[in-house]
């Protein structure tokens, strides 16, 4: 593989260019500091994967992934400190997630999956686009099946399944699991986006339920309905939503 290196603080692409040189099989083509230095990098190169730092000058890694080719471009990895970006990462097509401070053994494991997408490509597919984090579930709509949370400050990876609701907070989405709760930095829209609809419902403008994590509902005024969670929690299926929904659940309007 043909690696470029995109982080403005030269440790952490030191760090990177060292367990590159120990996976023996990674040629490292260049180093930038900036976001536009990176597009222009790619542009001249054209490196098989790519690292990103999320937070650079002037333009952030999600920048230089949108401005990329997603039909022919190189794969990307994102490199960050903090989890909440990971989501708008895995919307451009990132093929993993580097959370820092990562270990070796993380990084051998997002290079062999780097690897195993290149191998499956041959040249022949979308790069960036058509590398699908383990978050995503292949074959028709791309759903997610984990997302990236923190927790007492750990990383870990949340089975959607494990999702009672979520809400909007401002510029965040809180992911209610259990007695747990886990901020996202993303649009309650863009998530909505990206849940199976068999298994989530949007019921008004700022919450998500998982239909499994219902109780009970009932009729409420002005076509809404009140649905009661199996904690408790009371939400309003607005009447807009419900109409949107009509038809899958045979409500009709």
């Amino acid at each position: 593989m043909r690696a470029l290196i995109a982080d403005d603080e030269a440790p952490a692409r030191a760090k990177i260019r060292r367990m590159l040189a120990a996976a023996g099989d990674v040629e490292i083509i260049g180093e930038v500091s900036t976001g536009r230095e990176a597009i222009a990098a790619i542009k001249r190169t054209g490196p098989d994967i790519v690292f990103l730092d999320i937070q650079m000058p002037g333009l952030d890694g999600v920048g230089v992934a949108e401005a990329l080719d997603r039909d022919g471009g190189p794969y990307v990895v994102f490199v960050s400190a903090h989890a909440d970006h990971a989501m708008r990462a895995f919307e451009v097509g990132a093929v993993d997630y580097l959370l820092k401070p990562f270990t070796p053994d993380r990084f051998d494991r997002m290079l062999e999956r780097a690897r195993e997408r290149i191998r499956g490509d041959n040249g022949a597919g979308p790069r960036g686009g058509g590398a699908q984090p383990p978050a995503v579930q292949g074959g028709g709509a791309k759903y997610l099946r984990r997302i990236l949370v923190i927790a007492e400050g750990r990383a870990l990876f949340l089975p959607i399944e494990r999702i009672d609701r979520a809400e909007s907070e401002r510029n965040y989405v809180v992911l209610h699991s259990g007695a747990n709760r886990h901020r996202l930095r993303t649009t309650i829209g863009s998530l909505a986006e990206r849940l199976d609809p068999a298994q989530f419902l949007r019921v008004n403008r700022s919450q998500i339920i998982r239909l499994d994590a219902i109780r009970e509902m009932h009729e409420w005024s002005h076509g809404d309905f009140r649905v009661v969670m199996q904690d408790g929690t009371e939400l309003n299926w607005s009447r807009r939503y419900r109409a949107s929904a009509a038809e899958e659940f045979g409500l009709g309007g």
